[in-house]
């Protein structure tokens, strides 16, 4: 076998009305960690999580939470999402003019950095920080909203991402998110991916626990 494959489930998914009772759910059928999406309504053009959400989760909850800030100037906000709970804090490289700062700091606070490029931005863009970064995130679908579907031209640009992850040398997780459902989980994993996003294919499903374990069963089955 290759890799291991985590699960990260989307909160975005989930019922809102429910969303203790659903964090839960998710951590007992052992997902690897629990995906925060924040979004500003400038950056992407839609509102979601702030950081009430990640205290109120980080109090309740032992899970790694990994925090993907869809916002402008990342910087102003990096260090209170630390100190609320985050183990893991995503950048845009497309959101702020200080990409190295900024994963410098995630990193000098005690958290694991990442850095993300939506579909339509080259790889090359991320380069010069890949020795600055501990994860990259390669959005799969245009971010803002939950339940798109895969844009499956983003299979190439997978492979592209793990071909320059392996030769940087650098020990990076490459992971996907956007429109993962159980018949292309295959496909990205094949393709390099190791942790996969996944919203309305876990919350959605009628048995969040059945969700994750089929998740993981089909990417484990995966030579990577």
């Amino acid at each position: 076998m290759g890799k291991i494959i985590q699960i990260a489930p989307s909160l975005l998914a989930a019922d809102l009305w429910k969303i203790g009772e659903q964090v839960k759910k998710v951590e007992d059928a052992g997902a690897d960690m629990l995906h925060i999406d924040v979004m500003d309504g400038q950056f992407v053009p839609n509102i979601s999580f702030g950081l009430p959400i990640v205290q109120s989760i980080r109090k309740n909850s032992g899970m790694l939470l990994d925090v993907h800030l869809m916002i402008n100037t990342p910087e102003n906000y990096i260090e209170r999402f630390v100190k609320s709970g985050a183990d893991l804090v995503t950048i845009h490289v497309e959101a702020t003019e200080q990409v190295e700062r900024c994963l410098l700091t995630i990193r000098a606070l005690g958290a694991k950095s990442g850095l993300s490029v939506k579909p339509n931005t080259p790889l090359s863009d991320i380069v010069p920080f890949l020795q600055y970064v501990d994860l990259l995130l390669v959005m799969t679908v245009e971010p803002g909203y939950g339940g798109q579907a895969y844009i499956e031209a983003m299979t190439d640009k997978i492979r592209e991402a793990r071909t320059l992850i392996d030769k940087s040398g650098y020990e990076i997780l490459l992971q996907v998110d956007g429109g993962i459902v159980q018949h292309n989980i295959a496909e990205v994993v094949q393709a390099g991916a190791q942790v996969l996003v996944a919203g309305t294919s876990v919350f959605g499903a009628q048995n969040i626990a059945d969700a994750i374990y089929h998740l993981k069963e089909i990417a484990q089955q995966q030579d990577v």
